[in-house]
């Protein structure tokens, strides 16, 4: 008789155990992304890692500058051209003590970078190439506040930290510390479909963001593939809304600022007036701009480069269409 009791048992049990790991998980889900009472996730997706291969290239980059810096003879030899000896030349300025050379480089990475304005281009980003571009003037600036003293002191006086700056040590513990943030950064994105909206969260360093939107609020999905996103299954899902969600507003044209054309004078003849003109005509077209509206994907408020697209594409459909 017991032992015909002891599988029904552990039967009961079983579901017990089955309910409690679930119930867990929906309170976790619902911490997650603060949800409502009675709201249930549906669908959670994170960016693809393929998807910042731009910035580990970015960081790959830098790694290759230390390594240029670190060992600047490999770019010329007896029969290098007067460019490549210009460009050590200018690698050099400075010395080791106060690398100038490389920071004229760094900086105009720096700089080249942020005009892009692509997702490589972000705030956090453009800081810590700012550390790597300034991190050797730091470091030896030290020697220069020593050399000065002893100028006004008969005692020697030692350099504070008293070591040079390595480029290869820095290259690699800057790369892999951006490399890291990197991975940091790319699971900092939680996006989540349920019963009742579309959530957005980040949560990345000191910065945080939340956005729920709600089905009957959403007027479009639009779906962007890079080609490299093609060849590796993601893409980018963004959600338009009639208030404006999803969309930028930017100023496209040929410069910024007043255009330099020529005034005119009382004296000018008729010959120099219409070559002002012209000019005029010119600088206007050269200087024109307009302000767009388009949509540029940010990864705080879309599903920035996820796999299983098609499936949530066809969800957020469906739910839009249930609660329309």
């Amino acid at each position: 008789m017991s032992e015909d009791t002891e599988p029904t048992e552990e039967q009961n049990v079983q579901p017990d155990s089955n309910e409690k790991s679930e119930a867990d998980n929906q309170e976790a889900m619902k911490n997650r992304f603060k949800l409502i009472d009675g709201e249930e996730v549906l669908h959670v997706k994170q960016p693809s890692g393929v998807g910042f291969l731009n910035m580990y290239v970015l960081g790959l980059l830098v790694f290759g500058v230390h390594i240029i810096f670190w060992k600047p003879d490999m770019l010329v030899d007896d029969e290098s051209g007067g460019i490549a000896k210009a460009i050590v030349w200018v690698m050099e300025l400075g010395g080791s003590k106060l690398p100038f050379g490389f920071v004229l480089v760094m900086a105009t990475i720096t700089w080249f970078n942020r005009m892009l304005n692509s997702s490589t281009s972000g705030k956090w980003v453009t800081v810590w190439l700012l550390i790597a571009t300034l991190l050797p003037v730091l470091i030896q600036i030290d020697g220069l506040i020593a050399l000065i003293r002893d100028l006004f002191s008969d005692a020697d006086v030692e350099p504070f930290l008293g070591f040079e700056y390595n480029f290869l040590i820095a290259g690699i513990v800057l790369t892999l510390a951006f490399w890291g943030l990197i991975f940091y950064y790319q699971r900092s994105f939680d996006y989540a479909i349920t019963s009742n909206a579309v959530i957005f969260k980040h949560a990345f360093l000191l910065s945080r963001a939340h956005r729920r939107i709600l089905f009957d609020r959403i007027s479009e999905v639009q779906v962007e593939r890079t080609p490299i996103g093609t060849m590796t299954g993601y893409a980018t899902l963004t959600i338009l809304t009639d208030s404006g969600i999803g969309i930028v507003e930017e100023s496209v044209g040929g410069g910024v600022g007043v255009s330099p054309s020529p005034s005119t004078n009382e004296n000018d003849s008729n010959a120099e007036k219409a070559g002002k003109s012209l000019l005029r005509s010119f600088f206007a077209l050269l200087f024109y701009q307009r302000t767009i509206r388009t949509v540029r994907p940010d990864p705080k408020h879309c599903f920035y480069k996820i796999r299983g697209w098609e499936d949530t594409k066809t969800l957020l459909n469906e739910m839009h269409k249930k609660h329309s």
